[in-house]
């Protein structure tokens, strides 16, 4: 299986399809596997790439603290990996953070952002900070399987395929790695950078995740050339909940951005 070495860590990849790179990112304690809705679809048009952040699915995580700031220096890694030099980039949730990360600090890589029920900060207001600690310090003693369990039951509402999924990939990290994930994952912050963001970006939520809606609606206002479509009988796992729909806005995304660099040219 596909793999490369970027510093400290081994990444876990797939690439299918040829001409323009979408990366897609996953979700904290998922892995590539959400993606297989879209890969089965856009790498019909597209060179799609999907990947394990690092701590997660197949992908390593070396000792010590967990830095959010390797998360996207990966994914630059792995587009210098396979001499990518402009991709589009779609994530959910953590993943979207990732992406949105990647484009402020890296945005000559960034062609377009697809974010997909993305937070861009774990202190939005005065209940996620408070929550967002508590939180972090219960994940030292919830056993992963109840966590994959809450989880599965959750967001498979929907789409009862999702439980199966879910269960599986949440269950298979080990707790003591998911602490550090966690750790990291919960402390991303971008509030200050949102307005530094060049490209344009799509932004989907779904209509019945209430867990990202405040802050993509925030995005939306204030990323620069930005947009918010929201996904039917959607919840947080929006791609897996309605790949129809997911699908086809980011094809209508992507070919809009080429039909105006286009009509740009004339």
């Amino acid at each position: 299986m596909p793999s490369f070495k970027n510093n400290d860590v081994e990444l876990y990849y797939e690439v299918k399809g040829s001409g323009e790179a979408i990366v897609f990112t996953h979700g904290a304690s998922w892995d590539h596997k959400q993606w297989q809705p879209q890969i089965e679809e856009l790498s019909k048009q597209f060179k799609t790439i999907i990947w394990d952040v690092r701590g997660h699915g197949q992908s390593t995580l070396p000792k010590g603290r967990v830095d959010s700031e390797s998360f996207s220096k990966d994914l630059i890694g792995l587009l210098d990996h396979l001499n990518i030099k402009e991709a589009h980039l779609c994530g959910l949730s953590m993943g979207g953070h990732i992406s949105l990360q990647t484009a402020i600090r890296y945005p000559h890589y960034v062609k377009s952002l697809i974010l997909i029920g993305t937070p861009f900060t774990n202190r939005y207001n005065w209940l996620e900070k408070v929550i967002v600690p508590i939180n972090r310090w219960s994940s030292l003693f919830i056993p992963m399987n109840v966590l994959a369990s809450i989880q599965a039951t959750t967001l498979s509402k929907f789409n009862p395929d999702n439980k199966r999924y879910i269960k599986e990939v949440v269950g298979s990290i080990p707790l003591h790695q998911w602490i550090r994930i966690w750790n990291a994952v919960s402390r991303m912050e971008s509030r200050d950078d949102l307005r530094k963001i060049s490209c344009p970006t799509l932004i989907l939520q779904g209509d019945h995740d209430t867990m990202t809606e405040r802050q993509q609606r925030v995005m939306a206002d204030l990323i620069p050339n930005a947009s918010l479509t929201y996904i039917k009988n959607a919840h947080h796992a929006t791609n897996l909940d309605h790949p129809e729909q997911v699908n086809n806005e980011i094809l209508h995304h992507i070919s809009q951005l080429n039909y105006n660099f286009g009509r740009s040219l004339d």
